[in-house]
């Protein structure tokens, strides 16, 4: 394996698209924050050894670990294949960790229990290792309630063993969580946010679609729905390249604002939306820390809204300073990554005060698509047929208008189209239960703007 130079670290940019022009007496300050991570040195994006401090303070030479925490509760035997899918879907998850990651697999029923390796610690990603892991696998059995909470406590404190930079779960669920209050898996996700990131899946169609994308969101991580358990292997092998191409852990949006500005809003509007407000912890006099859990080789989207004293024409303003930072290790001085510029200048030019930037209107639309169809399959199970046709024919609307294709192809299994343009749909008689779950679990995804 090669050693890294400094040329070998991943390089983060930030690039800041906005209309900066408002009437005179103008407060409120929109702009699109895209981040983008290239040029990690990776094979296939696995960390690897390092020499190099720099590349050091960027965690990409601590390496990694991931447990895996597998359903295995009495409705897995129905059907029986269900469990045998999940079996091999985990083994195939195995086959593709890379050497020297740490991992472990965790059964969950009403308890939490270690299948591999045991003892309340991670084994190291070999030929020999892998073997063990999968044969071990052969043991999992069906039976048991589900209390997911005590799954993640299990999964965080065996993640917590590891002097590693990523730490990383995959937990797959194929009920509801019907053994452990709410407020119990609200806490164990507190507790363990910040800690490790969690991709969620539901498998079949007897789980709680809000219960596994707020798993995923909790712990910024990404929710899907595996309608047909025959599908796991795939899917959770795509899961695990994913988790093997990140190399940077506890990366963090912060922004600072001037005297008598605030921050209104700030949310990931691709490659999926996901509302960062409520996160904020902050770093020192009117600067605030938002976080975005690991990057590998990727780009995202975010929405920034502050608010800004008003002014009269001619004066202008940094209405925030965006920074990606970094910890550093024992505490101090955070590593910034880059940094962009929001500014305000007041016109006026009534041209200018009423264009709209097109990223920000794109993603304003694809934030309001997102809402559209949870609030229109929200009424429709509440039975308000009226309501739900109107917020998802809106929503058929803004995914033709957007060109959001796989939304809107997922909208057309709930509602017959009538006039896309126009929003005008029929609510479907009949849907079938996994489309009416796909559509919601991946409600939150989004296109991205053409730059």
């Amino acid at each position: 394996m090669a050693n890294f130079s400094k040329s070998n670290a991943p390089r983060f940019s930030v690039d800041v698209y906005q209309n900066e022009y408002l009437p005179e007496g103008g407060q409120e300050v929109n702009a699109i924050v895209t981040v983008t991570s290239t040029g990690g040195g990776t094979t296939g994006g696995m960390p690897l050894p390092v020499t190099d401090p720099a590349r050091a303070a960027l965690g990409g030479g601590s390496g990694a670990a991931v447990v895996i925490m597998v359903d295995c509760s009495g409705s897995m035997d129905y059907p029986p294949t269900k469990m045998r899918n999940a079996r091999d879907a985990t083994a195939a998850a195995i086959d593709t960790l890379h050497d020297g990651v740490a991992f472990a697999v965790v059964a969950g029923t009403h308890q939490a229990r270690e299948v591999f390796p045991g003892g309340g610690r991670l084994a190291v990603a070999d030929d020999m290792t892998r073997a063990q892991a999968r044969e071990a696998l052969r043991g999992l059995t069906a039976g048991g309630g589900t209390a997911i909470g005590t799954w993640l406590r299990l999964a965080d404190s065996l993640l917590g063993s590891a002097d590693v930079a990523i730490r990383h779960g995959i937990l797959l669920t194929d009920g509801r969580n019907e053994h452990e209050e709410p407020d119990q898996l609200r806490a164990s996700l507190e507790s363990c946010s910040g800690r490790f990131t969690c991709d969620a899946r539901g498998v079949g169609t007897d789980w709680e679609v809000k219960e596994v994308t707020g798993i995923a969101s909790a712990l910024l991580g990404t929710a899907d729905i595996v309608a047909d358990p025959g599908a796991l292997s795939a899917d959770f092998t795509q899961m695990m390249e994913g988790a093997m191409g990140k190399e940077v852990a506890d990366v963090a949006l912060r922004l600072w604002t001037p005297q008598g500005s605030r921050v209104k809003f700030l949310k990931q509007v691709a490659p999926s939306v996901e509302e960062l407000t409520s996160r904020r912890t902050d770093a020192g006099p009117r600067i605030g820390d938002y976080p975005t859990g690991s990057w590998g080789d990727e780009s995202r989207d975010y929405h920034v809204c502050v608010e800004v004293p008003a002014a009269g024409v001619g004066q202008e303003m940094l209405a925030a300073r965006v920074s990606l930072v970094l910890p550093t290790p024992g505490g101090g001085t955070p590593q910034t990554l880059s940094q962009g510029l929001i500014r305000a200048v007041w016109t006026d030019d009534m041209v200018a005060t009423t264009s709209i930037n097109p990223q920000v209107a794109h993603y304003t639309g694809q934030a309001e698509l997102a809402q559209a169809i949870q609030l229109g399959l929200d009424m429709r199970k509440s039975g308000d047929e009226a309501g739900a046709t109107a917020k998802l024919g809106r929503a058929v609307q803004l995914a033709n208008a957007s060109g959001n294709a796989d939304t809107a192809k997922l909208l057309s299994k709930v509602v017959d189209v009538v006039d896309a343009a126009a929003g005008t749909v029929r609510l479907k008689a009949k849907v079938a239960d996994a489309d009416e779950m796909t559509l919601e679990t991946r409600s939150t995804k989004t296109v991205r703007v053409k730059k």
